[in-house]
């Protein structure tokens, strides 16, 4: 069987509009956990460290992804965080215990530092707020002395701290994963529907101009999912503008054709929480859509055993610091097509995380950085997915799993930029044996011309990449090519895709 081909077909066509592509979706996330911000973006001792200790050379891989937001300071870490602690002169900031990830904050980098490493890294900055152990006093004056220009108290100590212009943050996370017991300061859902509805509207009258995001599930497997959304919703819908989704994935049971179909799960969890949105929409007679912002997203379960034996109360320790295989980076590829099947709802999107903890960066602490498996498509979808989402019309062969029924070999998503006058199709081939043939009718693009066809494959799906050695990287030899106005898509067995075309 290996090397044959399976037929498929594909219609597109720049009158099937999904949707225009918020840019956001493909943020990204820098929690104070394990070595993501201490050995990560900042290392003061390195030889690329800049004046104010970030390094270079992980700030040139953040801008070869484009990354337009990253969500900070957490993650489980902001329920006990008190932002404070993080201002100021840095000999006077207080080394706390961090009780998410039982480790030693040294408060060394803040909320002004990331600022700056944002706007370094040509990226928003997406804040969360403390509703687990505090609460509206709390994010009004963070939000205070982020946003306002000047003459109250906490405006003037952000000018006191050396930065006289406002920040401006925009966009505004109400906490995080208040419905998992693991949170410290756990709420019910009535509980933190109404803390998230007063915190929303105290934030709002400091500044009318930013977007709130309220904390939805922490997964699609929590029992409470989804009436946690129908009942924070009550109190939250007028006031925020999203609703949160998170979900990471595995392959635990080492089933590769099983676990390539999981973005069929993450599809269902996307349709569920907009039929709930949609539901307390109708039930209050809105005129409002609410909006999703998928803030964390990623594949994370190879460091769960070795994370159990870090010693606790450590500074920076090698927490979650997945190894990715190539067969991560095929389901990577995949959920970011399910997004940009979604960009009608889903505006903002993060994945988690950006450098060493579930990363698509990594570094040696003081030494070298390199991209992982999961950084190609990633990158390609960043640089190439902007526009506007196209639905195409799919006939592709199906086969069965362990947990799903259905799966189609061939997984896919069309963007179409209208300024470059360009079409861009990313494709995976779940097919573990075999080539996908897709003949794809671009009826409405008939004087557009093959570009280029890059492609990530490997023999092995285990393939994993090193500091010393790159195993997965893209190649530009893709076999796709035109033949009577109509694009043939030739798809290697188990493979990433991009195949682009320009007038």
């Amino acid at each position: 069987m290996t090397g044959e081909f399976v037929k498929s077909r594909m219609v597109v066509d720049k009158s099937f509009k999904i949707s225009e592509i918020n840019k956001r979706i493909y943020g990204s996330f820098i929690e104070h956990l394990g070595r993501a911000v201490y050995g990560g973006i900042y290392d003061p001792g390195h030889p690329t460290a800049d004046e104010q200790g970030f390094r270079q050379d992980v700030l040139d891989l953040v801008k070869e992804l484009q990354v337009p937001i990253v969500r900070y300071p957490g993650g489980n870490m902001v329920s006990a965080y008190n932002w404070e602690d993080g201002v100021g002169p840095k000999e006077k900031r207080p080394r706390r215990l961090e009780l998410a990830w039982s480790s030693t904050e040294t408060n060394d980098v803040g909320t002004n530092e990331f600022f700056d490493w944002a706007k370094k890294a040509n990226a928003e900055v997406m804040m969360a707020v403390n509703l687990g152990t505090r609460g509206i006093d709390a994010a009004r004056n963070l939000l205070e002395y982020c946003n306002h220009s000047g003459g109250t108290y906490y405006s003037d100590l952000r000018k006191a701290h050396g930065y006289s212009k406002p920040h401006n943050i925009k966009t505004w996370c109400l906490g995080n994963e208040m419905d998992g017991p693991w949170q410290i300061g756990h709420k019910t859902a009535y509980e933190y529907g109404r803390l998230a509805a007063e915190t929303a509207k105290a934030m709002r009258i400091v500044d009318p101009t930013i977007e709130l995001v309220s904390c939805g599930s922490s997964n699609s497997e929590m029992p409470t999912f989804p009436q946690w959304e129908a009942d924070t919703l009550e109190h939250t819908y007028d006031y925020v503008d999203f609703i949160s989704l998170h979900q990471y994935y595995g392959n635990r049971n080492n089933d590769t054709a099983n676990f390539l179909a999981k973005s069929l799960d993450m599809d269902n969890f996307i349709q569920t929480v907009i039929a709930t949105c949609d539901y307390i929409k109708a039930k209050k007679r809105s005129k409002k859509s609410m909006h999703l912002s998928f803030d964390e997203w990623n594949v994370w379960f190879h460091s769960n055993e070795q994370d159990k034996k870090i010693e606790p109360w450590s500074v920076a320790p090698a927490l979650l610091e997945d190894i990715y295989t190539f067969e991560d980076a095929l389901l990577v590829g995949s959920i970011l097509n399910t997004l940009l099947k979604h960009s009608d709802r889903v505006k903002v999107a993060c994945m988690a995380q950006l450098v060493n903890v579930i990363a698509p960066i990594m570094t040696e602490t003081g030494g070298g950085a390199w991209k992982q498996t999961i950084f190609y498509p990633y990158y390609y979808t960043s640089v190439y997915g902007r526009g506007t989402a196209l639905q195409s019309i799919v006939e592709s062969p199906k086969y069965d799993s362990k947990d799903f029924t259905d799966v189609p070999y061939l997984d896919q998503s069309v963007v179409y930029n209208e300024d470059k006058e360009e079409l861009v199709i990313f494709a995976v081939n779940r097919h573990l044996e075999n080539q996908l043939l897709v003949d794809v009718d671009i009826r409405s693009f008939a004087d557009y011309k093959l570009v280029e066809h890059v492609v990530l494959e490997n023999d092995d799906p285990k393939a994993v990449n090193t500091l010393h050695h790159e195993q997965v990287k893209p190649h530009k030899y893709g076999k796709s090519y035109m033949e009577d106005d109509k694009l043939v898509a030739v798809l290697p067995k188990m493979s990433w895709n991009m195949i682009r075309l320009k007038k």
